[in-house]
């Protein structure tokens, strides 16, 4: 972890924290925490909102992404932002001063301040820009991207943390009537939702798209900037490395950006394909990190048994996970920790069902010429999305899942992470930390 150097700031609790005297549970995943009398004076004011100084506890919390930094201003303003646009083909339509690099369209775009002689990806043409840049700090924007007044006001502010690489907005679907566009405005991959978070692999903001990004200058370049190998899944790439050189990237969706979404079927389909086209490259790089599932072997069991057949059993399986979860909790009342693990095991079978239609659906296939249960497994995950666009999304991302899996000869985008302890439990810190843990300064 970087050394910041945070005074007097507010947060906004995470909205998985729960409080049971001493014990916090929170974050994503979930982790518990148990903290002294100082440290749980610390909590109070937290849930208060009010500004608590820099600390131990704080850095952990954050790190967890139990709380999320709330700052009202930063050290920088607009005029230390240099917007970098990576354009081919079409004129962006974007703000006055804006660095527009032209990667190698067929036919030059007026006003470039940068010409690539062939076409070389979005990272290269990003690349290009960064050296360009002599400001603190850069905004990546793409071409289909709109940009509304004051979209830099929320974003600016989280630069007073001297540890933040990145921070993200909210981007939004630009959609029309159409019904394509009507399914983005609920279903956009580039929409992450509403709740702020600390972007990392395995947590509920795992990634966030280079569509609208704003960047410290000295941490792409501490790092290379963008993998111009990449042409798709380069900015899942970016973050991850910031992340595992100690830097922060914070998703902030009170600033809000709008996408125009594709407007041909054909253009939609595509552009799903690319998406899990990248899973492959992005899991050789980042081990582990692009498991289609992350939960314990028990949740797997009850959903198994019933897609065996044998419900009954299925339903006697979580419920004792979760019951066995109460007794590792013992610090947490016996009903909260009962339906901890009941809802982690009820949310587990739309994780299944997703890995399915995402990822596993070939493999299930083959199985279903002869299997009744895979059957009824494919027939339970088709459901489970709910709307025939939905389910074509996820046929369309997992053709390109198998495509860069066959192309990277690796399997790792079909391997889940599966843990042992019943019910799930959330991942404790170090009960003998000095801090925060025992205590807060």
């Amino acid at each position: 972890m970087r050394p910041g150097r945070l005074g007097q700031l507010r947060y906004r609790l995470d909205g998985t924290v729960q409080r049971y005297g001493r014990i916090v549970i929170g974050g994503s995943p979930l982790k518990l925490f148990r903290v002294t009398d100082a440290g749980a004076h610390v909590v109070d004011r937290l849930t208060a909102g009010e500004a608590v100084a820099g600390s131990e506890l704080v850095a952990r919390l954050l790190e967890a992404g139990a709380i999320h930094p709330d700052p009202v201003a930063g050290p920088f303003n607009v005029s230390d932002v240099t917007l970098v646009v990576p354009a081919y083909g079409t004129d962006p339509r974007l703000p006055d001063g804006a660095l527009v690099v032209d990667d190698g369209s067929p036919a030059p775009i007026a006003g470039a301040a940068i010409r690539l002689d062939v076409n070389r990806g979005p990272a290269a043409a990003r690349n290009a820009g960064l050296a360009r840049v002599g400001t603190a700090l850069v905004a990546f924007v793409d071409t289909d991207v709109e940009l509304p007044a004051g979209w830099l006001d929320s974003l600016l502010p989280h630069f007073v943390d001297d540890q933040v690489a990145l921070v993200a907005p909210r981007v939004r679907s630009a959609g029309t009537s159409s019904p394509l566009a009507r399914y983005e405005l609920a279903h956009s991959p580039l929409d992450l939702g509403p709740e702020p978070a600390r972007i990392r692999a395995g947590s509920r903001v795992s990634y966030v798209p280079a569509a609208a990004i704003v960047c410290r200058v000295a941490a792409l370049r501490e790092i290379g900037g963008f993998d111009e190998s990449l042409r798709v899944g380069e900015d899942v790439d970016l973050v991850w490395r910031l992340d595992a050189a100690g830097w922060r990237c914070r998703y902030e969706p009170r600033s809000e950006v709008f996408h125009l979404p594709r407007t041909t079927w054909r253009a939609w389909v595509r552009q799903r394909v690319d998406y899990g086209s990248s899973t492959a490259p992005l899991a050789r790089r980042h081990r582990g990190a692009l498991a289609p599932i992350r939960m314990s072997g028990w949740s797997i069991a009850t959903w198994v048994l019933a897609a065996l057949g044998r419900p009954v059993a299925g339903a006697a399986v979580g419920v004792g996970s979760a019951a066995a979860l109460i007794r590792k909790l013992p610090d947490v009342p016996p009903r909260a920790a009962f339906e901890l693990a009941a809802t982690g095991n009820v949310r587990a079978g739309d994780q299944l069902a997703n890995a399915v239609r995402r990822v596993w659906w070939p493999l299930i296939a083959v199985a279903a010429i002869r299997s009744r249960a895979a059957r009824r497994v494919l027939l339970a995950a088709a459901l489970a999305a709910r709307t025939p666009l939905r389910l074509l999304d996820d046929v369309a991302y997992s053709l390109g899942v198998w495509r860069g899996m066959l192309a990277e000869r690796t399997a790792a985008p079909v391997v889940p992470e599966i843990s042992s302890w019943p019910g799930r439990r959330p991942a404790e810190e170090p009960s003998d930390s000095p801090s925060p843990l025992a205590g807060a300064h």
